[in-house]
């Protein structure tokens, strides 16, 4: 077995009797704030996004994301670094989620924040639509 293979990071979705849980248990005290962000970075980041309803993800590595659902293909877009491409659902919600962490990191400089981004990020780096994700995310 490679070195790769056994720290592939891993996703599944939590499951609707425990979305009340996910965000206190990952964002601590935080959590109504951080879960604001994320809808706050997802409109900042999408045009064509009005709000809906998201995913909750757990990772294997301890992290975790938050996706909307049934959005298909988006068109993300950050004037301060001139990204501008398409990606899908899963790529916008762990892009806004990271954007929402790293925002969240320096409001509160929580070191569990902080955990939590790099988590993401390793999976982030790992994802079909890595290339995207990073690049929006420079």
């Amino acid at each position: 077995m490679t070195t790769e293979v056994q720290n592939r990071v891993t996703s599944s979705v939590v499951p609707d009797e425990l979305r009340l849980n996910v965000l206190p248990r990952y964002l601590g005290r935080h959590y109504l704030t951080g879960e604001s962000m994320v809808y706050d970075w997802a409109a900042r980041l999408c045009s064509r996004y009005e709000g809906g309803f998201f995913h909750f993800f757990a990772l294997s590595n301890d992290g975790f994301y938050m996706a909307p659902v049934d959005m298909g293909r988006v068109h993300v877009r950050w004037h301060m670094n001139g990204y501008s491409d398409m990606m899908g659902a899963d790529a916008f919600g762990i892009t806004v989620t990271l954007f929402a962490l790293c925002h969240l990191a320096e409001k509160t400089l929580d070191d569990t924040i902080i955990e939590r981004y790099h988590q993401l990020r390793e999976f982030a780096a790992q994802h079909v639509e890595a290339a995207n994700i990073l690049r929006a995310i420079d």
